[in-house]
C-alpha cells in the first residue's frame, strides 16, 4: 500500500491523500520517498488530464516532518548517499510544483518541519482555522535544519528578516498567526469549506508558477545584496554568535544556507540547503540533541520510569504547605491545570500574598491575549489560601514546601498529614536532605516522596521524584501521574543527600567559586561558563541562590553526615563562600549584592572588590579557556557518573534529561552522560585523571567510569 493515496477525479483534479501505513503520524521516511517518486511517474503519464492538484492528510496531524531515526543512524562516510537521496526527494517535490499545474495544500492538522515545507512547494496553502494546529519550521532546537527546502522557499515568500525567527529560532505559530505572517493564504472552518477553497483556487488558477520561477521575482524586503538588507546582514552572523557562544552549528548553518541560497536561483539554493543539511545530520551536535531531546525525552513522557501495574490517577485536591515562592509556584501550577489547591501559610496575609503571584502571572496572560478575564478568575478560585489545616480535609496530595530544614518539616508533616484523603501521598519539595530521613515523621512512610521542583517553577519544565527507602511503587507511579497532569517533565531517582540535581548543581557552583578562590578572573570564569553552554555562569547563579542559604544547607548536611557516623569532606569553595558572607557581608542578590552588584536602575556588574580580594594577575592572564570549560563539564559529568554508580539515578535518559531542565547543563551536549558517551569514554576518563591530578579527588574518574573505558562501552 502506498503512503500517498492516488485519486484522479471526474472533475480532473487530482487528490494527494497523505496516509502513511501502520503509523499514527505521516513521516518523511523511505517508504515515503518511494510513495512520492511513485505518484510523481503517475502525474507525468497523467498531466495532460490534470487540471490541479490538492495535497492532505488522511491523519489527524498533516505531517509530522522527517524521520528522526533515519537521521539519527546517517554517518559521516553515508553522506554523499544522503545528499543524493534528499537530492531526489526535493526532485520530485520541485516537479509538483513547476509542473505548470496549481498544487494547493488542504492543511487539516498541524504541519511542523517537513510538514510545512511539503505545503510551502505548495503554489496555495489553506489551513483548518483551529488553534490547536501549529505550523512551524523546529529543526534547529534538534541540532538540524529544514532540509526539504525550508530555508529557499520561505525567504522567498515572507523576505529574509521574517523568515529567520521560524528558521533560526523554530518558531511555531497557529493558523490565525500563520496568515498574518504570509505563510498560509486562507483559514477554513470545516474540511468541507477547507477542501472546497483548495477547489476554487484551482478553477480561478488553471496556470500555476510560484513567484520565484517567474522573470523579474525580486525578495520580499531586498536581496541580501540589497543595501537596507546589506547592512543588516552585516551584523547578522556576531549577533548570532552571541546567543550560540559558538556551542550550536544549526543556527549558523541556517543563516548560510538562507543568504547564500538567496543570491543564486532557486535550484542551486536547494543544492546548497542540502549540503549544510548533509553536514548537520552527520555531525555530533545533532546526534546529542535529537537523542536525548526527542528519543530520551519521548520515553520518559510515555512512562518509561513509572511503574507499570498501577492504574492511572487523577488529581482533584492538592494542598500546598509554605506559600514562599516554591509554594506559590506549584500552586499556580497545579491551579492553572484545573485542580483545586489549599495553599496554607502561618498566616492567612502570608498565604494570599503567595496567591497574589499566581494573579500576576495570569493578569500579564490576560494583557497579552493569551486568557480571558473570565478563565483568570476561574484559575484564582480554585485557590485557597489559607492558615487552616482543616482546609487540607480530603487532599489526595500534599506537597511541603517550607524552609529547608529538618525538624520544621517533620512539624509540618505531623500536622498535615491526618488532614488527607484515605490513602493520599505526602510529598516533600526539599532540594538536598534524604526522602528516608524526612520520612520518618510520616506516619504513612509508603506514601511518602519527594518532589522537587525548580525555580521559578511556572518557568521550569522538570520536576525531580525522590523515592526514599520506604516509598512505594504504587506511590511513585501516582505521583508520575500527578507530574504530568500538571505539564511538567518527571525523572526519576533514588534517595541520597541532595539526590541527583542538587548534587550535580552544587559541584558546578563550588568549582566556579573554587576558581575563583585559585585567583582566576571571576570574568573569566563566567564567560568559560556560558562559553561551554551553560545559560549563567556559577557565580550569577550562587548570587541568585543566595550564599546564606548555600552555608546552610552545607551546615545541615554536615550535621547530618557526622549524626550518620561520616566525616563530612570540606570543598575549597567554602572558605571563599564563609569570608564573603561573614567578612564582606555580601550574601547574594536578595540582601542586597554578592558576587555581582545589583544597581536598581541598570544591569548587573561584577562586584569590582572581587579582584583585590582574590585575583592573582599573573594566573588570571595565563587562563587557559578550554580547562575552565572542561572543569566546568567535567566535573558535572563526573558526579553524575558517581549518581548511577551509587544507584541514584535509575537510567540515562533521566541523567541526560534531568541534568538539562534542572541544572542547565549544555544543551548541545544531550546531557551529562551523552557528553561523556560524545567526548568518548576513554578519552574523557584520561582528561578525567589529568584534571584530578591538578585541581583534586573531585575529578577522579568513578569506578564505573573505568569500567566502562576498559570495556570502551558507552553509558546507554
Amino acid at each position: 500500500m502506498s503512503a500517498i493515496k492516488y485519486d484522479l477525479g471526474s472533475d480532473q483534479i487530482l487528490t494527494l491523500t497523505l496516509d502513511m501505513p501502520g503509523q499514527s503520524a505521516n513521516t518523511m521516511n523511505n517508504e515515503f520517498r518511494a510513495g512520492l517518486k511513485e505518484t510523481v511517474g503517475k502525474v507525468k503519464n497523467d498531466l495532460e488530464k490534470i487540471r490541479g492538484v490538492i495535497i492532505t492528510s488522511a491523519k489527524k496531524t498533516f505531517f509530522a516532518g522527517g524521520d528522526l531515526k533515519e537521521l539519527h543512524k546517517v554517518t559521516r562516510e553515508q553522506a554523499k548517499d544522503f545528499e543524493d537521496m534528499v537530492n531526489g526527494l526535493k526532485a520530485d517535490m520541485r516537479f509538483l510544483e513547476t509542473a505548470g499545474k496549481p498544487v494547493v495544500a488542504a492543511i487539516n492538522g498541524t504541519a511542523l518541519g517537513g510538514g510545512l515545507e511539503i505545503a510551502l512547494a505548495c503554489h496555495h496553502r489553506v489551513v483548518m482555522d483551529d488553534d490547536s494546529i501549529q505550523l512551524g519550521l523546529p529543526e534547529v532546537t534538534l541540532g538540524l535544519l529544514p532540509g526539504g527546502g525550508g530555508t529557499q522557499r520561505l525567504p522567498r515568500m515572507i523576505g529574509l528578516e521574517a523568515a529567520f525567527p521560524f528558521l533560526m529560532e523554530g518558531k511555531k505559530v497557529n493558523p490565525k498567526a500563520a496568515l498574518k505572517a504570509g505563510i498560509v493564504d486562507e483559514l477554513a472552518s470545516s474540511a468541507d469549506e477547507m477542501i472546497s477553497k483548495a477547489r476554487a483556487f484551482i478553477e480561478a488558477n488553471p496556470k500555476c508558477q510560484q513567484p520565484w520561477d517567474q522573470k523579474g521575482f525580486k525578495f520580499p524586503g531586498g536581496a541580501p545584496h540589497h543595501p537596507a538588507m546589506a547592512q543588516k546582514l552585516v551584523i547578522a552572523p556576531a549577533m548570532l554568535k552571541q546567543k550560540t557562544k559558538g556551542c550550536y552549528p544549526a543556527p549558523e548553518r541556517i543563516l548560510s544556507a538562507a543568504v547564500e541560497g538567496a543570491q543564486v536561483d532557486f535550484d542551486n539554493g536547494s543544492l546548497i540547503e542540502t549540503r549544510y543539511f548533509a553536514e548537520l545530520v552527520t555531525g555530533q551536535v545533532a546526534k546529542n540533541m535529537t537523542g536525548t531531546f526527542w528519543f530520551q525525552l519521548n520515553s520518559i513522557k510515555a512512562g518509561g520510569s513509572r511503574p507499570e501495574g498501577v492504574e492511572q490517577e487523577t488529581f482533584k485536591k492538592v494542598g500546598v504547605l509554605g506559600a514562599g515562592m516554591m509554594g506559590a509556584g506549584i500552586a499556580y501550577s497545579t491551579a492553572s491545570r484545573g485542580v483545586d489547591v489549599v495553599l496554607k501559610d502561618v498566616s492567612v496575609e502570608n498565604a494570599e500574598k503567595g496567591k497574589s503571584y499566581s494573579e500576576k502571572l495570569l493578569a500579564k496572560k490576560v494583557s497579552r491575549g493569551r486568557m480571558t478575564e473570565d478563565q483568570k478568575n476561574a484559575v484564582l478560585a480554585r485557590i485557597n489560601a489559607t492558615d487552616n489545616a482543616g482546609d487540607l480535609d480530603g487532599c489526595d496530595l500534599i506537597i511541603e514546601a517550607v524552609f529547608e530544614d529538618s525538624d520544621l518539616k517533620a512539624k509540618v508533616t505531623q500536622e498535615a498529614e491526618p488532614k488527607m484523603a484515605a490513602n493520599g501521598i505526602f510529598a516533600s519539595n526539599t532540594s538536598t536532605i534524604p526522602i528516608t530521613q524526612l520520612a520518618e515523621a510520616s506516619g504513612k512512610p509508603e506514601n511518602f516522596i519527594g518532589l522537587h521542583f525548580f525555580s521559578p517553577v511556572d518557568k521550569m519544565q522538570l520536576v525531580e521524584i525522590i523515592v526514599g527507602d520506604k516509598t512505594s511503587d504504587e506511590t511513585l507511579a501516582r505521583s508520575f501521574d500527578y507530574v504530568q497532569q500538571i505539564g511538567k517533565i518527571p525523572i526519576v531517582v533514588n534517595d541520597s543527600r541532595g539526590f541527583f540535581t542538587s548534587r550535580v548543581f552544587g559541584t558546578f557552583v563550588n568549582e566556579g567559586i573554587a576558581m575563583l578562590g585559585e585567583g582566576l578572573h571571576p570574568a573569566s570564569i563566567e564567560n568559560a561558563a556560558v562559553l561551554a553552554g551553560m545559560p549563567v555562569g556559577p557565580l550569577a547563579i550562587s548570587d541568585e541562590v543566595s550564599m546564606t542559604l548555600m552555608q546552610h544547607i552545607r551546615a545541615q548536611s554536615r550535621k547530618d553526615t557526622e549524626a550518620a557516623g561520616g566525616q563530612w569532606q570540606a570543598h575549597p569553595a567554602e572558605a571563599i563562600i564563609d569570608r564573603m558572607v561573614d567578612e564582606q557581608e555580601r550574601k547574594g542578590k536578595a540582601a542586597g549584592g554578592g558576587f555581582y552588584e545589583y544597581p536598581e536602575n541598570g544591569k548587573k556588574y561584577l562586584w569590582p572588590e572581587l579582584e583585590s580580594l582574590f585575583v592573582n594577575p599573573e594566573k588570571a592572564r595565563n587562563a587557559d579557556l578550554q580547562e575552565l570549560k572542561d572543569r566546568i563539564l567535567f566535573v558535572q559529568a563526573i558526579e553524575t557518573v558517581r549518581c548511577m554508580e551509587e544507584g541514584v539515578l535509575r537510567t540515562v535518559p533521566d541523567a541526560n534529561i534531568g541534568s538539562i531542565f534542572g541544572i542547565g547543563y549544555a544543551p548541545w551536549t544531550g546531557g551529562a552522560i551523552q557528553f561523556i558517551n560524545q567526548y568518548g569514554v576513554r578519552d574523557f576518563a584520561r582528561r578525567a585523571s589529568e584534571l584530578a591530578d591538578k585541581f583534586g579527588d573531585r575529578f577522579s574518574p568513578p569506578s564505573l567510569l573505568l569500567e566502562k573505558a576498559e570495556a570502551n562501552e558507552i553509558f546507554q
